[in-house]
């Protein structure tokens, strides 16, 4: 870990000198690129590159994002999003309206980002303006780009969006969002996948909890069985969301940025303590759980690991049925919801506990639960015509 930060340390050093001998007093996304073009001879991370390379992309990177953003990205991007010619300006403006008005977090950019490039080249490539725009150009990008239904319906709400935004600043003649036509997604979507509360107890209790990797293990498992949290956010789970006087645990989710509470579990507390007692490698990482392995040890865990950890043992656990379900954290975030609407507990408070911003949000959880839907049937009325009794005959005509 200290070697890996020294790395990255004499790569902005050397961005640093190299600032200097271009007489530049501030770093921004354009220098950086700029930088980069000049020592590998491009800003786009090769897709077979070394080690050196990885790093130093990383380093330039972090720098970058951190300016931007005020947080690290993922990873380095391998395809530039640019947007060039009157459409693709006025997608990038709708991008920074986002940002700097409605106060979008980076992963609701980056999503957003991703359609309206894709929708903006299609315009500008094809010569077209808004007046050009119809219920058959739409559909017929739709097509050409061949979305899953998801996608469909994301770049959908995000292209109607944008439409909507260029009528009201003037920019179109006419509100071209109309053309965009509303799917089926929310009954076609798959229902969510969900464990029995035995099943979610059988995976926790096959850890073998007496191994430093076991306890870190455990407290994954907690984290998004007991809280139901994303991957992303058990990953950036640091010392500093947790108030030991109060017992509680405070972050902003990181998929909305939505501030959300949750009380300090006595198993969730003991599972840390346990954790930091005799199973976390010395580091200086802010966040709580980390790798134990190779080059990364002390590095905090990536979103994928997370996803590993949870399939792990629910194989272990022999969960019946598990590999032809979805088997990462998620699916511990649907059980949770699941499980408390099996407990009769109200709708506000499960949206409240999954951070939630709207109860219809969490209202497709109540689809999963048959015993719920069957109390909400209604019975059928006694039928008093004589048409259905059989009483009346019908001569020939």
């Amino acid at each position: 870990m200290g070697s890996y930060y020294a790395r990255l340390i004499s790569y902005w050093e050397k961005i640093r000198a190299w600032l200097a001998e271009q007489n530049l007093t501030e770093f921004s996304e354009e220098v950086g690129n700029k930088y980069l073009d000049e020592i590998y001879g491009t800003h786009l991370l090769p897709l077979k590159s070394s080690v050196e390379i990885r790093e130093g992309f990383r380093a330039i990177r972090m720098l970058i994002s951190y300016q931007k953003y005020g947080e690290f990205e993922f990873r380095s991007p391998g395809v530039e999003y640019t947007f060039d010619g009157t459409i693709g300006k006025l997608a990038f403006n709708y991008l920074e309206f986002c940002r700097l008005e409605l106060g979008n977090a980076k992963k609701t950019l980056d999503n957003k980002r991703l359609y309206l490039y894709d929708f903006s080249k299609y315009m500008d490539d094809a010569a077209m303006a808004f007046t050009d725009l119809s219920i058959e150009i739409i559909e017929e990008f739709f097509k050409y780009k061949n979305y899953s239904l998801a996608s469909r319906h994301n770049g959908s709400r995000i292209i109607r969006h944008f439409l909507q935004h260029v009528y009201d600043e003037k920019k179109s003649g006419k509100d071209c969002s109309v053309y965009v036509l509303k799917d089926n997604y929310r009954k076609n979507r798959k229902l969510p996948t969900t464990y029995e509360e035995q099943e979610i107890r059988d995976m926790i209790g096959s850890v073998e909890r007496a191994s430093a990797i076991g306890k870190r293990d455990y407290l994954v498992l907690l984290l998004a069985a007991e809280y139901g949290w994303r991957a992303k956010d058990i990953t950036r789970f640091s010392f500093s969301q947790i108030d030991w006087d109060k017992n509680v645990i405070r972050f902003d989710q990181h998929k909305t940025d939505v501030p959300v509470e949750f009380p300090l579990l006595s198993s969730v507390g003991n599972a840390i303590i346990d954790y930091l007692k005799h199973g976390r490698p010395r580091t200086d990482a802010c966040e709580v759980i980390v790798s134990h392995l190779g080059s990364n040890r002390g590095v905090s865990l990536s979103s994928p690991t997370i996803h590993s950890i949870v399939t792990k043992y629910l194989r272990r656990a022999g969960v019946k049925g598990w590999s032809k379900k979805k088997h990462g954290p998620h699916a511990m975030r649907h059980s949770l919801a699941t499980n408390l609407l099996k407990k009769n507990v109200a709708l506000p408070i499960i949206s409240t506990v999954m951070g939630h911003q709207r109860t219809e949000t969490t209202s497709v959880y109540i689809s999963v639960d048959y015993d719920k839907l069957k109390a909400c049937a209604l019975p059928m009325p006694p039928l008093r015509s004589s048409l259905y009794s059989g009483e009346v005959s019908y001569g020939k005509i």
